[in-house]
């Protein structure tokens, strides 16, 4: 299946075989993780879900606004948001440079999110100069988070200093 959606969309048919870029299973078991900065549900791994609220609970204490933008995507929605670039016109080559292919999204596990902070763009390197990015590089270790995609990461991935997940 995970091969044919890859076809469908171009994604080269050695996507991952290097071993840089992981895949991943989809998660078995969500719960809800709250609303997103639109509103929309966001569902986590139930771990990861009360390790990202404690994590946003304490940053609250210490005044600093950590936002969820996303949590769990499925593989038929990693799908979608590739299909949804390319009929905008972007190559290939840059969609899988900050996208990554189905099956291969950290996303997919239920223990990553993408976070935001009030005065920052969403989900731009901005991030990493807000007081959340700071906060975040203090603190997250402490719930079992780490950023994921930093400079120069070996996965080949833009940089991404919204991106953390949790590691239990």
């Amino acid at each position: 299946m995970l091969r044919e959606l890859h076809a469908e969309l171009g994604i080269p048919g050695d996507y991952g075989l290097d071993g840089t870029r992981p895949a991943y299973e989809e998660a078995s078991e969500l719960v809800d993780a709250g609303p997103n900065i639109v509103g929309h549900r966001q569902l986590l791994a139930p771990l990861p879900a009360a390790r990202w609220a404690a994590m946003q609970s304490a940053a609250a204490d210490d005044g600093v606004a950590l936002l969820l933008v996303s949590g769990f995507r499925s593989i038929d929605y990693q799908a979608r948001l590739i299909r949804k670039k390319l009929n905008a016109g972007q190559s290939l080559a840059d969609i899988l440079a900050v996208v990554a292919a189905p099956g291969f999204s950290e996303h997919h596990t239920g223990r990553a999110v993408d976070i935001a902070t009030p005065g920052s763009r969403p989900l731009t390197a901005d991030f990493e100069d807000s007081a959340a990015f700071g906060w975040l590089t203090a603190n997250a270790a402490r719930f079992d988070f780490s950023l994921s995609y930093p400079r120069h990461n070996p996965g080949g991935f833009a940089y991404e200093p919204w991106h953390w997940a949790c590691h239990d």
